[in-house]
């Protein structure tokens, strides 16, 4: 079977499945959610060892994917999720890589690789934040409100596929990534901010009485597009610096979970913080 049908079939299971689960909320994303991050962490930590560095994998993958259930039971006001337990995860995991291997196998440096994978792929926890967000009233506008940001990111991948692969001619960072180019990433900026004006007029304002200001609208769409296009670049590095070509070979055709889910990683926590800075009632 060709990589195009595979990518095809994956693509009419997954997407159904994940905006059904998107729509239901509650534990069934919390585990959508946890699976997706702590299989991205497992790809990042995977990565690194390719790069010559050993992290803590087991005890990474695990707190990654635990990182939506804290937030899920925080919502629901069962415990007190804070930045000030960072401090103790990470005096944690350098005492397991002391006590596992010893000074002379880079603790620190293992600690460090550790820590990073958790945060990164752990961003992807900012899904559930957004579905919740204070303003959307039940599941249809918690589920359109989260969708704003993922269409952002699918028509900046999209602008930038189809206008830089006809006319781009000039490398947007070759170094890092070469096969992307200005023309497409001016084009994703452009795509990007026509579907967030047509995307809050015709389906946040009716259908989740939701709504921004024109003016943040517009910005709403540069950021969230500079955002995933940022995410996008920012794995390419990651892969280019290890040396390797797809985050790992999980889903047919597409490479692994970080190769489709890199740009929202950066888009996720971007659109939290603006929106909490712009989203109002529609009726505002």
């Amino acid at each position: 079977m060709s990589e195009f049908a595979w990518r095809t079939i994956f693509s009419l299971i997954a997407v159904p499945v994940a905006l059904f689960t998107v729509f239901l909320g509650g534990p069934y994303l919390v585990t959508l959610i946890g699976t997706m991050a702590g299989v991205a962490a497992w790809e990042f930590f995977r990565m690194s060892r390719a790069g010559g560095v050993e992290p803590l994998q087991t005890p990474g993958v695990a707190i990654t994917a635990l990182i939506p259930v804290a937030v899920h039971a925080d919502r629901l006001q069962v415990i007190d999720v804070s930045l000030r337990w960072l401090p103790v995860v990470a005096i944690v995991l350098l005492g397991m890589a002391i006590w596992l291997r010893g000074p002379s196998r880079r603790p620190g440096l293992a600690v460090a690789a550790t820590l990073f994978g958790i945060v990164y792929a752990g961003l992807f926890t900012y899904a559930y934040s957004i579905r919740y967000h204070s303003y959307a009233i039940g599941a249809v506008a918690g589920s359109i409100l989260l969708a704003l940001p993922l269409v952002i990111t699918w028509l900046t991948d999209i602008g930038a596929y189809l206008i830089g692969r006809s006319f781009g001619k000039r490398k947007l960072m070759p170094s890092v990534s070469p096969g992307k180019t200005i023309a497409g990433s001016v084009a994703g900026l452009v795509f990007a901010v026509v579907g967030a004006w047509l995307y809050v007029e015709f389906l946040l304002q009716p259908y989740a009485h939701l709504s921004m200001r024109p003016l943040a609208v517009i910005a709403f769409g540069v950021l969230i597009s500079v955002a995933a296009q940022t995410g996008d670049l920012a794995e390419s590095l990651l892969k280019r610096e290890a040396g390797v070509k797809n985050s790992s070979g999980l889903i047919p055709g597409h490479g692994g979970v970080l190769d489709r889910v890199d740009s929202l990683l950066f888009a996720l926590p971007a659109a939290y913080l603006l929106l909490d800075l712009w989203l109002i009632p529609a009726t505002a």
